[in-house]
């Protein structure tokens, strides 16, 4: 998605963005990893670890609701803000564009449900 290094730096242990808090973009990380973490009655879950490539926040960009997860950078990241205009801009200019956000959180959505059936049958 991204065309060169513009984004923010962010410095080891910063959090991008926090549980709760209400969002309007996405990130697309563009150096180094992120953690992605869920706080629930004060211990925090691993949930992932994203790098190069990757994005997060991007349900934002479509609901608008409270951010589901807590974002932190797991050494130094820089990372590329992208707000809903400048997606569906992109999107105009590349629609296959859509088509690869769709195909990464559909990947997510089944590694969700693998993960729930592990817990739920305890293998």
């Amino acid at each position: 998605m991204s065309q060169g290094l513009l984004g923010k730096v962010y410095d080891d242990g910063k959090i991008i963005i926090r549980q709760e808090e209400p969002g309007d973009c996405m990130y697309e990380i563009q150096e180094g990893q992120v953690e992605v973490v869920k706080e629930k009655e004060g211990k925090e879950i691993l949930l992932a670890v994203l790098g190069k490539g990757d994005f997060f926040g991007e349900m934002a960009i479509f609901d608008r609701e409270a951010r589901s997860a807590t974002v932190r950078a797991k050494g130094e990241v820089r990372a590329l803000t992208i707000d809903k205009r400048t997606f569906l801009r992109r999107i105009t200019e590349d629609p296959s564009l859509a088509f690869r956000i769709v195909e990464r959180m559909s990947r997510r959505i089944r590694e969700l449900d693998s993960e729930i059936v592990r817990l739920k049958t305890g293998s």
